[in-house]
């Protein structure tokens, strides 16, 4: 992990797609879509039922690995609002474990408004956590500074002829935009221009690696 300052506060830009805040122990995730397969299969696209398993498997270990004492979860944690009750048994379990053993903040996102949690944890609409506003979309025009998800941001290069495709953060002096951590998604390409307009500008896509950060210019 390497550190990043970013309005004042250290951060950590985790190659697994999540960003982790020493001061506060915290963990910070965007869009995991669990059960997103269980909704494609109710309208006959049958697709393998293991995705939110995976996604809370990667997010246990990362928490384990940290030592995270908060979770936030930055908006579509679950790819709609009855998501939550179609958790099979061992995903469910998985998820308990994790909200039973840190102080767990769903925020919610367009594709789970309203969703009722089962699963322990709080759930609310954004919050501001020392200083930084915690929301499911970034808001073009906002000041204050800010994390979200929505978006999916991957960059797309060419690497000696093959195109290559990285799930990244989108970085600019007031505002970061995680990627999909979920392991049923996909994204954008940091130049589309709904990312362009949420961002108002110039930026920064962030792509970590195992000791160092890589950054890119983004720009409409």
């Amino acid at each position: 992990m390497v550190p990043f300052s970013f309005a004042g506060h250290e951060l950590m830009a985790l190659p697994q797609g999540a960003l982790y805040w020493p001061h506060r122990r915290a963990l910070l995730v965007a869009d995991l879509h669990l059960e997103k397969a269980s909704w494609f299969a109710r309208l006959g696209q049958m697709l393998p039922p293991y995705d939110s398993i995976a996604t809370l498997s990667d997010l246990t270990v990362l928490q384990e690995a940290t030592g995270a004492a908060e979770i936030w979860c930055l908006g579509d944690s679950f790819h709609d609002k009855f998501g939550c009750d179609r958790l099979p048994p061992r995903a469910r379990n998985m998820l308990t474990a994790l909200t039973a053993r840190t102080r767990w903040t769903w925020i919610t996102g367009n594709h789970d408004p309203g969703f009722a949690d089962h699963c322990g944890g709080t759930i609310v609409e954004e919050a501001g956590v020392d200083g930084l506003l915690l929301r499911h979309e970034a808001q073009p025009g906002e000041t204050r500074p800010e994390l979200s998800g929505h978006f999916h941001p991957k960059l797309r290069l060419n690497v000696r002829g093959r195109k290559v495709s990285r799930r990244c953060f989108i970085a600019t002096g007031s505002k970061i935009i995680l990627p999909a951590f979920g392991s049923l998604t996909g994204g954008l390409d940091v130049t589309h221009p709904e990312i362009i307009r949420a961002i108002g500008g110039r930026a920064e896509a962030l792509v970590p690696v195992s000791d160092r950060l890589l950054r890119f210019p983004v720009a409409a």
